[in-house]
């Protein structure tokens, strides 16, 4: 790219969201890496130090669930840079649980972070984007197509922002943005421990659940063992970046795509709730 356009990416600590910041730097791309708390910047910027992207790596202070800050942050970055070609929403944060059990709140504060947190951001780049014709890619999860056990909020945030983008995608295609949404599966990235899941806590506190929430746990233990590395996870987000013509849906591994191909073709539901079913033990 002969002037290099500037990409905003949401949630660039860590995971997924460090990984396509360097990966777009390294494409030659302007990255302004958001983030809530600039202090955990150190890890981003090592990674772009090792790569030798440091230079196009620019740290902004951004809080998805709060309007203000998104605001200021889309003010600042198209003011110092000039122009905004892409946005990636990555910026996102899990929940397990059932809601009979943990309550409202934790939907309420899920669904802030990893669906509203999206639209806001969306909702307010969406005029720079149009001026230069730009990519909107969100990073949702077959979650977002397969609904899970003990993910209810979770899952819930991920087709809502599914469903926002696929309506969206030929809106935004009459004024010239694309829109991509990319799925990852099981990802070994700080994701999962930026829950700090306290599994016997969470188990005690489950109640008539607590067996199925035993079965689901060991499941995806061992799931994750064969999880995705965050730079494998992050590569479709820079090939989305670079196409000419990129998809709306992509997945980030074969698995992600088996998984999500297994949805999309069971018309009654009953596939999927056999396979669920079986990861919390039920006959």
């Amino acid at each position: 790219m002969a002037t290099p356009k500037t990409v905003l990416i949401t949630g660039t600590s860590s995971g997924i969201g460090l990984a396509a910041a360097v990966g777009a730097a390294r494409a030659g791309w302007t990255v302004v890496a958001t983030m809530r708390d600039p202090a955990k910047a150190d890890p981003l910027m090592a990674a772009a130090g090792a790569a030798g992207v440091a230079g196009r790596v620019h740290v902004e202070r951004l809080d998805v669930t709060d309007p203000a800050s998104v605001e200021a942050t889309v003010a600042r970055v198209t003011a110092a840079h000039g122009r905004l070609d892409a946005v990636v929403n990555n910026a996102g944060a899990g929940v397990v649980g059932t809601v009979e059990v943990a309550g409202m709140a934790p939907v309420r504060e899920t669904m802030e972070v990893n669906y509203f947190g999206v639209v806001e951001v969306t909702r307010l780049t969406m005029p720079h984007l149009r001026a230069s014709r730009g990519r909107l890619v969100t990073v949702t999860s077959v979650g977002g197509v397969v609904g899970q056990p003990f993910n209810e909020a979770y899952c819930a945030a991920k087709f809502a922002v599914e469903g926002f983008m696929e309506s969206l995608a030929p809106v935004a295609a009459t004024v010239g943005v694309r829109v991509t949404v990319v799925e990852p599966g099981a990802v070994a990235s700080e994701f999962v421990a930026s829950q700090r899941l306290d599994i016997p806590m969470l188990v005690g506190a489950a109640g008539p659940y607590a067996p199925a929430l035993e079965a689901y746990v060991d499941r995806t233990l061992k799931s994750f063992g064969h999880a995705q590395r965050s730079e494998e996870a992050a590569a479709p987000i820079v090939d989305v970046l670079q196409a000419a013509a990129p998809p709306f849906r992509v997945q980030t591994s074969e698995w992600a795509r088996e998984f999500a191909a297994a949805k999309l073709a069971d018309l009654n539901g009953a596939a999927v709730q056999a396979m669920t079913a079986q990861w919390v033990g039920a006959s």
